[in-house]
């Protein structure tokens, strides 16, 4: 038998040989025009805008006691919140409110999905802010498009250069203020005034702001989608009783374009218009109804523009909106969704949190505003003084972490007739940290040969008394 050669193709390859196909692992995002919307979640996004903006720029102004009210000066090393002024050795505070602060996302994710990045996160509320900027210098969404579509002019380049430059100061004064939390900020004011400003204070005001101008302006969505870990992670924190933004299929399919008379059942199709108007609002430029996308921030615009269009057309409202996997699939109620939500996860979470709560407020107000260090003189462990008493020498650090001038007390137990051979008052100005050497004395019938554990005891006098009672050794030689 023979075979007879299979003839070439006509672009010269044989028939079944493998082709080779370029595939690029780069794709290049597209501009997001975002389309603006009014509804009930719109306003909530704007007033927790206000609100938190207001909270932002507003508290470095803020005097309490004639200082600064929210001050964390690295320099001296006390942070002031309102009344309470802490330091280094508080930072058991720090650790507590950072646990507080992962447990409340733990919480809220669970519960609600991802309300922190769709109204509260500085991402989402800077982005709010510049899109708005955008908006009243160039337009809305088609306004936008057209003017980049088209070719450079002095319009063109009049309205750019107007964006640019509200976003540019208000991303400086973004980072001034940011810096005003570090250090006082009318002093900073003032030196900003007289063009005097530290290196470091320079470096930060514009850092901070060249991030501000950066993530906000430009980034925007990409920050949320691939710079932003919480995005990664939410899945495992949600189930199928998280409250999530949802598009409801079983009503809205199959979409499709109508008239506002015709009938939808007539035609076979669901209420979904097919308008595209929830991915023109959306921020981060998904469909939702593709179902839930690890992209979505939960911002709720595409429910508000969807409710309008429904309205428009006489359809219910609720074509998109919040709700869980669970109630959209089973066709649950508010209430049941509501009596769902409280599960073991949200419990366990709720428990935790209410426990380190409570225990931070009760530290905190349990907190004496006084810290003291003992240390013994490494230069004479012990001696003998006149009348044979032994004789021990201690450098005291007190801190008086009030706000006011304090005279504290000195007293020493431990040992029968020990006393102290020094000043038992010590003054220290408010928030300072002084220190002062104490002799201590035992007689030499109690001088035991050995080391004796004594207690120093720091009590203020003032009207608002506190103290505290420090351990030390007292060592008298064999």
């Amino acid at each position: 038998m023979s075979t007879q050669p299979t003839p070439p193709a006509a672009d010269g390859k044989q028939p079944g040989a493998q082709t080779e196909e370029l595939v690029s692992l780069y794709q290049s995002s597209q501009a997001i025009y975002a389309k603006a919307v009014n509804g009930l979640f719109s306003k909530w996004r704007w007033a927790l805008v206000w609100f938190t903006q207001i909270l932002f720029y507003g508290l470095p102004w803020l005097d309490w006691n004639s200082r600064q009210a929210v001050l964390f000066d690295l320099e001296a090393r006390r942070f002031y919140l309102f009344g309470l002024v802490l330091y280094p050795q508080d930072l058991i505070y720090l650790a507590g409110l950072l646990v507080i602060s992962a447990l409340a996302l733990f919480l809220f994710t669970a519960v609600a999905g991802r309300l922190w990045c769709g109204y509260a996160c500085p991402q989402t509320v800077y982005t709010e802010i510049f899109m708005w900027f955008e908006k009243q210098i160039e337009g809305d969404r088609a306004a936008r498009m057209r003017l980049d579509k088209s070719e450079l002019s002095a319009v063109k380049f009049g309205l750019k250069a107007a964006k640019h430059t509200t976003w540019v100061l208000f991303s400086l004064w973004t980072g001034f203020t940011f810096v005003g939390y570090f250090t006082p900020i009318k002093e900073l004011w003032a030196l900003t005034l007289a063009v005097n400003l530290g290196p470091w204070q320079t470096f930060w005001v514009l850092f901070y702001g060249f991030a501000t101008y950066g993530n906000a302006g430009f980034m925007r969505e990409q920050v949320c989608k691939y710079m932003c870990p919480y995005a990664r992670f939410q899945s495992a924190m949600f189930d199928k009783d998280t409250m999530i933004v949802t598009y409801d299929a079983k009503r809205g399919e199959p979409r499709g374009a109508r008239s506002k008379k015709a009938d939808p059942k007539a035609l076979g199709l669901g209420s979904c218009v097919d308008c595209s108007l929830c991915v023109q609002v959306c921020p981060t430029g998904i469909d939702i109804r593709k179902g839930l996308q690890y992209e979505c921030i939960g911002c709720g615009a595409c429910i508000d523009v969807c409710d309008e269009v429904m309205e428009k057309v006489g359809y219910p409202k609720g074509l998109v909106k919040y709700s869980t996997q669970n109630g959209l699939e089973k066709g649950w109620s508010t209430g049941e969704m509501v009596r769902h939500a409280f599960r073991p996860r949200v419990l366990i979470y709720t428990g935790i949190l209410a426990a380190i709560c409570l225990a931070m407020a009760v530290s905190l107000y349990l907190r004496v505003p006084l810290k003291v260090d003992v240390i013994r003189d490494r230069g004479t462990l012990a001696r003998i003084v006149e009348m044979g008493h032994v004789e021990n020498v201690y450098r005291l650090q007190v801190m008086n972490a009030t706000e006011s001038k304090q005279t504290y007390v000195i007293t020493v137990e431990g040992v029968n007739g020990i006393k102290l051979a020094s000043e038992t008052t010590i003054e220290v100005l408010p928030t300072e940290l002084r220190g002062m050497a104490v002799r201590v004395q035992v007689p030499p019938e109690h001088a035991q040969p050995g080391s004796h554990p004594i207690y120093f005891g720091i009590r203020s006098s003032g009207d608002d008394p506190h103290g505290v009672r420090e351990k030390a050794v007292f060592i008298v030689p064999r």
